[in-house]
């Protein structure tokens, strides 16, 4: 297939027994694939170079940090974002070259709905939580947010995203142990980041965050119909929650 205007960029640490399925899914998308490894002690950057991705080393200093160091390598104009632990499935990947069949997409960035995918599952649940953020753009047309913790593309004024049609598949969970490790040390961050911006929440959150983030994933975000997974990981995202509440509270107190 003939090459697009397309880099794609992936940040990792020790990702090797999940990224060869993230590389393999995009490899005939793109002659440009950048891996940024944070200090992986695994085979992490063995498995990118093997798949063919160019792959730098750079100190983690938070996710949107990351990211634009990430857009920063990249060689073409447009830019794909996925992360190490989510696949693009080939109707994804047909819909993604299909913009560029005729030149230019229509659009300047585009949502790209991602879709949690629980063990077990060959493909996520058809009513499974799904977000859109801008993963597909322009690099002219917005950048990764500097923050640590916020996760997204900060467009330039006047730039509407559209959207896509098919949803990226999100395997985040290896185990319940890894996503609880995972939750706490993104909870520290979350809770540097509110220091670091002079905000304080209110201390009656330490009584209702997990019960309603509880509802908020288990009902609103409909894990109810993934079975026994569906209930423990609605339980993880609410100790999350409240290890954010906690932690922050327990600073305060401690100055």
């Amino acid at each position: 297939m003939h090459p697009i205007p397309l880099s794609i960029f992936i940040i990792t640490r020790n990702e090797a027994d999940r990224l060869g399925a993230t590389l393999e899914a995009v490899r005939d998308l793109s002659d440009d694939i950048v891996v940024v490894d944070s200090g992986s002690d695994d085979e992490t950057c063995a498995v990118a170079e093997t798949h063919g991705a160019r792959v730098l080393v750079n100190a983690f200093q938070g996710y949107g940090p990351q990211k634009r160091f990430a857009e920063d390598q990249c060689r073409h104009p447009w830019l794909l974002n996925i992360d190490a632990d989510e696949v693009c499935p080939p109707d994804l990947v047909a819909e993604i070259r299909g913009l560029f069949a005729n030149g230019e997409p229509a659009a300047k960035a585009y949502g790209v709905p991602i879709a949690e995918q629980f063990p077990g599952e060959g493909t996520p649940h058809p009513l499974s939580y799904t977000i859109a953020p801008v993963r597909l753009y322009r690099r002219d047309a917005g950048r990764y947010s500097a923050s640590p913790v916020h996760d997204r593309v900060d467009l330039a004024p006047g730039i509407s995203p559209a959207r896509l049609k098919h949803r990226i598949h999100h395997r985040s969970i290896r185990s319940l142990s890894d996503e609880l490790r995972k939750l706490n040390a993104y909870s520290d961050m979350q809770v540097d980041d509110l220091e670091a911006r002079g905000k304080e929440l209110a201390a009656a959150r330490m009584i209702t965050e997990f019960p309603f983030a509880f509802f908020k994933a288990y009902v609103l975000r409909r894990h109810f119909l993934r079975g026994r997974y569906g209930f423990l990981t609605a339980m993880n995202h609410a100790i999350y929650r409240h290890m954010r509440i906690a932690k922050h509270l327990e600073r305060r107190w401690r100055k």
